[in-house]
């Protein structure tokens, strides 16, 4: 899912505390310590647990994002009222990587450009 975003041309930002880099980009310890070093985010992308969610919500808003985005499997009611309370559109349970297709598939058949 990575690698296919990072193809289809979006600026990721990795954030895992395991990790020092992944597919060659330097992954962060933490949200904040990405939006320190690269600046803000359009969109915070979470794969965690369910139950695990809240405070990703939290550090998106803390961060300014303007998106919460919770992938397939993943759905949390209160990190959603967080993040949209604060102003941030909120996707749950859906994958970015599909959704793209998606969009890409319905834009070329009406002959439009997406993004």
């Amino acid at each position: 899912m990575f690698r296919y975003l990072l193809n289809q041309g979006f600026d990721c930002v990795p954030i895992n505390p395991n990790e020092r880099s992944i597919l060659g980009i330097a992954a962060f310890r933490t949200l904040p310590e990405a939006v320190e070093a690269t600046g803000p985010f359009d969109l915070v992308d979470v794969f965690r647990r369910s139950e695990l969610v809240v405070p990703h919500a939290e550090e998106a808003v803390a961060a300014g994002a303007r998106a919460l985005w919770l992938q397939l499997g993943v759905v949390n009611w209160e990190a959603a009222r967080i993040a949209a309370a604060a102003g941030l559109s909120v996707v749950m349970d859906r994958c970015t990587a599909i959704e793209w297709r998606r969009i890409v598939a319905r834009d070329r058949s009406s002959g439009a450009t997406p993004g």
